[in-house]
């Protein structure tokens, strides 16, 4: 795309250079923390979500579907909580007869539209790159109505960041360059950020470039927009819902089709309600939460539960992570005093019927140190501090 290369060299980064370019002290204080997090084996900081459209894509809405918040206005950033709904706690509650059921959440954080009428590169401007760069991942919400082209919306959001993250990595790179003189062990980074300025260059940002999981990884210092996960949500009139595989096919097999309006509604009416209204509409079931669920495995998390009389509750964790980890999700001092976790698979809990007679029949597995946890599985942690 030698357009792009010709393009961005006419285009000033002078609005947004300072807060893109070098990380902000809360991108700092996460990074401290995670590293923390790494070291400690437990998840300090709660996931978030940055949320992002073109003002007439009905992302505002979406934003109020899933944490609901009233629909935000204006051009400033908004912060709300998103419950994951999960009918596999709902039902172990049930079982257990809790008298609380608490399930998993993550962070929304809202980034207001482009401008109208805004040019190329000017859009999203410093200040709402900047919330967007403290986001774990993106969601994209593209038109599909009135006749739009979800495809050039994407293009158009990324651009804006595609702009951003080439002052970034061009300014990183220059100060590598220099500090390498004295430093060999900087190859590989500037190699890195070589190949990066290379496709950011030709309009392809970092996540479906040629780089490599490796150079990624070394992309990390720089915070890079481009470099985060990404789910894209394409919103529909209720016409086009027979044909969202279809429209949403050219985006990618994670695309979603979702009739925002409706979804909308179907979150602000009492849960009681909503299979009726679901009926009206003639859908079968809302895509809201199988948004939430697709947005929260994309930040690479999972799901746990513990269920008892007082509480059934969904824990998060990392993909990957082992019991005593988990355990240290529940309580710090879980994870110190880890002894071994008894484990049982949440629909296999169900069909016995309390946990109590799954230990009576000798169904619960005793699991140590070294187990790595599934999603959808139900732990008890022994531990001695």
């Amino acid at each position: 795309m030698p357009w792009f290369a010709l393009f961005r060299r006419a285009l000033s980064l002078r609005f947004f250079v300072f807060l893109l370019i070098s990380p902000s002290l809360r991108d700092r204080e996460r990074c401290r923390l995670a590293e923390g997090a790494s070291a400690a084996g437990t998840l300090n900081v709660m996931e978030h979500l940055g949320l992002v459209g073109l003002p007439d894509s009905e992302h505002g809405r979406m934003f109020s579907a899933l944490t609901g918040l009233p629909t935000p206005g204006g051009f400033e950033t908004m912060k709300g909580v998103a419950q994951l709904p999960d009918a596999r706690l709902d039902r172990l509650s049930a079982m257990s007869e809790s008298k609380k059921t608490v399930h998993a959440t993550f962070e929304v954080d809202y980034i207001p539209g482009l401008a109208p009428g805004s040019r190329p590169g000017e859009g999203l401007g410093a200040k709402l790159l900047g919330s967007l760069r403290d986001a774990d991942a993106i969601l994209y919400v593209l038109r599909g109505t009135g006749g739009n082209d979800p495809v050039e919306d994407l293009a158009t959001l990324e651009y804006e960041l595609v702009l951003a993250d080439l002052g970034s990595v061009e300014q990183r790179l220059d100060r590598q360059r220099r500090a390498a003189k004295g430093d060999k062990t900087l190859g590989p980074e500037i190699a890195a950020l070589e190949h990066a300025q290379q496709q950011l260059g030709d309009g392809v940002p970092v996540y479906r470039s040629e780089l490599t999981p490796g150079e990624r990884a070394l992309l990390a210092p720089v915070f890079l927009l481009t470099n985060k996960p990404v789910l894209v949500v394409v919103n529909l009139d209720l016409d086009q819902l027979d044909r969202a595989a279809e429209i949403v096919a050219p985006l990618g097999p994670d695309a979603l089709g979702v009739c925002v309006e409706i979804e909308a509604e179907i979150a602000a009416c009492e849960p009681q309600d909503r299979p009726e209204l679901l009926e009206s509409f003639g859908i079968s079931e809302s895509v809201l939460p199988r948004v939430a669920r697709a947005a929260h495995h994309l930040l690479g998390r999972r799901t746990f539960f513990t269920t008892g009389d007082k509480e059934s509750r969904a824990w998060t964790f990392r993909a990957g992570a082992k019991a005593p980890e988990c355990a240290g999700v529940i309580h710090s001092d879980l994870q110190r005093g880890f002894i071994r976790a008894e484990v049982i698979r949440w629909d296999d809990l169900l069909e016995i019927g309390s946990w109590n007679r799954a230990k009576e029949l000798g169904k619960l597995r005793v699991e140590g140190k070294e187990y790595e946890v599934v999603d959808g599985d139900v732990l008890e942690i022994r531990f001695n501090v």
